[in-house]
């Protein structure tokens, strides 16, 4: 496909990149401390610590010259994070990149049956797991390869004494810690003591080897670790970093919310895009409570947000956050689901920044398209394909269509991963003959190059031959002033082959299934109309607050 989108970049943003600056994602983070040692890197939202790129890389020295000496495990080795958004995460994604080991991030929220799923199939030979899921792996760790455990605390890298006390009360007072027995395991305190005490030699990587195994799929079947290697991640970051470029002053020390979580694709690339302009990350471990995170908003001026569209909403529903000062605000990043209209316009107008909408999925490291970040209003769309990226639209056969038509989007670019770890088949069905990445997702480019996301091809409702999509189902429902959620799925229908059912969180408890159909009859055809209004007090998400439409269908199908 030609590449039209480039026509409508913003200016200064480069057609293609270049990532030769860098061997590996270790040079990278080694660069930045030298430019900006005594700069703040990371904060933690809750207790207000924070550590300087100096005092990271120390401290991720010390990780690595743990793992490299005392543990003795060699180059490319897999190992496990296991934790919330925590200083120590940082500490440790740096530390293990440098000392050339693949990283193996795990969702916190876990089951036994799905964390051994995961370590079994990376083959994981260490693990590094907050105290507050240790009883998790206590249950699977002896059907795994782990070899070495580093258990750590919430308030591990609070200052003594308060350290101390924190994780008192957390353990004895409040009694979050469940039990749990890890014989061989060592705190992560002792830990960094120890490679404090032993020699790391620099590892020498190679741009294609493997930085992370990202799983994925969880939510439409058993997961699957993509390998995503040091050019995948720095092509990524350098895409956004090009479209950024020309909004940004990078004399200024810019602070990002990280409030997705950083074992997350999205939220681990967007920050470490921070790294290379010498920025801070906010972490925030527990976006879900909404006061508290309006009070961390309300605490750092910020200059970018990055989350998923239930978070913006959940924000905007909030009586303080209309309070907190939006004037160091450039712009607010939608991503991992689609960003409603009405929540978009809504945003922009409390905040007068923009809410920009992207697309990328964990295959592509994730980011494919972006809008221009000056956009000023919303547009629907998810943007233009990045830099250095190519993208199709075609049919089941594979074919391309023309301009205009909606069919599945394929990528090809410098971000898309290696592969889906030792599942060669799985790799060959998502990959074209001609190199392309099939994504899943039905879109359609306009004439100005800008891609419009209609739905998850699995997400697609046929009602009598027409495709419906929930999408849009959803675009509208949430245009009633008294919807807060809404999610909408097919269910079987003895006439038409499916319909629509939608669920819905009301925002006035006064809400009727009479008044929303009526403003649904008013704003859609008769056969993409509700059949079925189920009214929830709230809907199953992701650990990124992702709808789980998938959930919602089985609640139905029980």
């Amino acid at each position: 496909m030609e590449k039209i989108w480039i026509n409508s970049y913003s200016s200064g943003v480069p057609a293609e990149i270049d990532v030769s600056a860098y061997d590996s994602l270790g040079d990278y983070f080694d660069h930045a401390v030298a430019q900006f040692a005594d700069r703040t890197a990371f904060i933690s939202g809750s207790t207000g610590v924070a550590i300087t790129y100096r005092q990271l890389e120390q401290y991720s020295r010390n990780l690595a010259a743990y793992f490299q000496s005392v543990l003795g495990l060699p180059k490319g080795a897999r190992v496990a994070l296991m934790m919330p958004n925590i200083l120590q995460y940082p500490i440790c994604l740096y530390g293990l990149l440098r000392a050339g080991y693949v990283v193996v991030n795990v969702n916190p929220m876990y089951t036994a049956r799905e964390l051994e799923h995961q370590l079994r199939d990376s083959g994981a030979q260490a693990m590094v797991v907050v105290e507050l899921f240790a009883h998790i792996l206590e249950k699977v760790i002896a059907n795994t390869s782990l070899s070495k455990v580093v258990v750590t605390g919430l308030a591990d890298m609070m200052p003594f004494p308060k350290r101390v006390m924190g994780n008192f009360i957390i353990r004895r007072i409040k009694k979050m810690i469940p039990d749990y027995t890890l014989p061989g395991s060592i705190s992560f305190l002792d830990m960094l003591g120890a490679g404090a005490a032993s020699s790391f030699s620099p590892v020498k990587m190679q741009r294609q080897d493997i930085a992370f195994l990202q799983y994925t799929g969880g939510t439409t079947g058993v997961s699957k670790g993509a390998m995503l290697s040091h050019l995948n991640i720095l092509a990524n970051v350098k895409q956004t970093q090009v479209w950024s470029d020309p909004f940004i002053d990078k004399n200024e020390q810019l602070t990002s919310i990280t409030a997705i979580p950083l074992y997350h694709i999205f939220a681990l690339t967007a920050s470490l895009g921070f790294i290379a302009m010498g920025g801070s990350n906010v972490l925030v471990a527990d976006p879900r409570n909404i006061p508290g995170f309006v009070s961390v908003l309300a605490k750092y001026p910020f200059a970018s947000l990055p989350a998923v569209n239930t978070l913006f909403n959940g924000l905007l529903n909030d009586a303080g956050f209309a309070k907190v000062d939006f004037s160091r605000l450039r712009f607010a990043l939608g991503g991992g689901a689609a960003v409603q209209r009405s929540v978009a316009e809504r945003w922009q107008n409390v905040t007068g920044a923009p809410l920009i909408e992207a697309y990328g999925l964990t295959e592509c490291s994730p980011a494919v398209s972006m809008n221009p970040l000056c956009l000023g209003v919303y547009n629907g769309s998810i943007g233009l394909p990045l830099p250095s990226t190519e993208v199709s639209i075609r049919n089941e056969a594979g074919e391309e269509l023309p301009l205009g038509a909606a069919g599945e989007l394929c990528v090809k670019g410098p971000q898309v991963m290696a592969g889906y770890w030792n599942l060669p088949k799985e790799t060959a069905a998502v990959m074209t003959n001609d190199g392309f990445l099939r994504t899943g997702d039905v879109a359609q480019m306009d004439e100005k190059g800008f891609l419009k996301l209609v739905d998850r091809l699995k997400d697609m409702i046929l009602v009598s031959g027409f495709n419906v999509y929930p999408n849009e189902i959803e675009e509208v429902v949430m245009m009633h002033a008294d919807v807060l959620e809404v999610a909408a799925v097919g269910k079987f229908d003895a006439g038409s082959g499916e319909a629509v059912k939608i669920f819905v969180v009301k925002k006035n408890a006064t809400l009727t299934e009479e008044s929303l159909l009526k403003h649904c009859r008013e704003n859609l055809t008769g056969y993409k109309m509700p059949r079925q209004v189920v009214f929830l007090d709230d809907l199953p998400k992701s650990n990124v607050g992702k709808i789980l439409r998938r959930d919602l269908r089985e609640l139905h199908a029980s």
